[in-house]
């Protein structure tokens, strides 16, 4: 999503007659697009603005902002200069990127700038994103904003505001745009997609009736979508993906915890149970399908018996890859609210470890079993190991790297699986 935010700025800040620059050191304006979902990404934001407090010596107009999720959950704490030990001109909420011209024009005239107020209305729809840094086969599209789950460990909806979704018309018209600049692939981003729901003139657009519509727009391009709340996660939407080929066989599905009562806590609105019956539905009408999700250890009050029921489940399910974390406690969550972060420090990062081994081990087990079998493999550039190879990913998202000298990026080309690792799978180009 932080990404796709970016590439939102980068077009509102072109409009303004503002160009890119590839290092810091020659910008007269510095944006840090923000997450809140951890601590530590916060400390990461904290010490690079620290760090970037030099280049005003050399750039005395220079103007340093914070946008995204840390601007609006700090506020006015980022502009209080004194108790972070930096200078921070402007802050701008995820909301906010349309006002950046004149929140900068407001800076420009001497004073700090702000604008934190989140918007009830999709607020980008309109906007064509300025696609930089990427490699030009995969582009991202943000299909909502907002969350309504209010997960307990969770900042997004203090942070992004309540769940809208954007008008079906402009994702198609993106959609076409990319195709017609020779882009591939295109992931369909959301906190939760599954909810996705436009009320328009003809009637309601579901996620599922979305997504059939972006993949009949080129059967030659890939469409991914994330994220997935097993609560929503409906059979229709398994069976529209087993209808069109281009839309990936793979599938985020964010388990948190394999406890019921840790993933009450959670306020997650599923149970073990709910959540291995999305799994076998996955298995029977998608079956293949690449199943990954994210992990928490160490929640509130987990004990030593639902902490082994993540275990549990990960070994049932035998998940291709996952996220793993440590709780990191948010303020102002309702975890932050109603419960004690009491599990201590090393028991979090044993447990932490466990579930990290135990990953390490599925995917392994899951590369393997694609060892020998002929994968289709979209390229999406130059192997960072081996300028003589290339790599892709498979429709299960899955990494490949290939020696095949006549290959380019945006090509798709069959590859037999020869060996693998844990994160990686090893082949040989045999058609192009």
């Amino acid at each position: 999503m932080n990404f796709s935010d970016s590439e939102i700025v980068a077009s509102v800040m072109a409009n303004d007659d503002h160009r890119l620059v590839d290092q810091a050191a020659d910008a007269d304006v510095i944006f840090l697009n923000t997450c809140s979902i951890r601590d530590h990404a916060e400390q990461r934001v904290l010490n690079r603005l620290k760090e970037l407090q030099h280049l005003r010596k050399t750039r005395p107009g220079l103007v340093l902002g914070v946008i995204g999720c840390m601007a609006e959950r700090l506020k006015e704490k980022l502009l209080e200069h004194d108790e972070l030990g930096m200078r921070v001109d402007m802050v701008a909420g995820p909301d906010a990127y349309r006002e950046l011209p004149q929140l900068l024009a407001d800076v420009e005239g001497g004073r700090q700038a702000m604008q934190v107020i989140l918007s009830a209305d999709e607020t980008y729809a309109d906007i064509t994103p300025v696609r930089y840094g990427g490699n030009g086969v995969q582009a991202f599209i943000s299909i909502m904003r907002g969350c309504e789950n209010y997960c307990a460990y969770c900042v997004v909806p203090y942070t992004r505001g309540k769940e809208r979704s954007r008008d079906p018309a402009s994702i198609l018209n993106e959609t076409r745009q990319l195709i017609q600049a020779g882009y591939r692939e295109v992931t369909l981003l959301g906190q939760n997609v599954n909810s996705y729901r436009y009320h328009g003139e003809n009637g309601p657009v579901d996620f599922t009736t979305l997504i059939g519509r972006v993949a009949a727009a080129d059967a030659q391009l890939r469409i991914r979508f994330a994220t997935s709340h097993p609560k929503d996660m409906s059979d229709a939407l398994l069976r529209q993906m087993a209808a069109h080929p281009n839309i990936c066989k793979s599938i985020h599905l964010p388990l948190q915890s394999g406890s019921t009562a840790v993933l009450q806590r959670m306020n997650r609105k599923y149970t073990r149970e709910d959540y291995l019956d999305r799994v076998r539905a996955i298995r029977e009408i998608l079956p293949g399908c690449a199943i990954s999700t994210d992990l928490i250890a160490g929640f509130c009050g987990e004990t030593e018996e639902e902490h082994q029921a993540t275990l549990e489940v990960m070994k049932d399910v035998g998940f291709d890859f996952a996220f793993m974390f440590k709780y990191s406690e948010r303020p102002d969550t309702l975890a932050a609210k109603r419960y004690k972060d009491d599990v201590p420090e090393e028991v979090k990062t044993r447990r932490l470890t466990e579930i990290i081994e135990l990953q390490q081990a599925l995917s392994l087990d899951s590369n393997k079993r694609d060892v020998g079998t002929v994968q289709e493999v979209l390229v999406e550039g130059v192997s960072k190991r081996a300028d003589s190879h290339m790599m892709g990913r498979t429709s299960h998202n899955k990494v490949v790297v290939f020696p095949c000298a006549t290959s380019r990026p945006g090509d798709y080309v069959q590859v037999r699986i020869k060996e693998c690792s844990s994160a990686t799978l090893k082949g040989n180009c045999i058609d192009h």
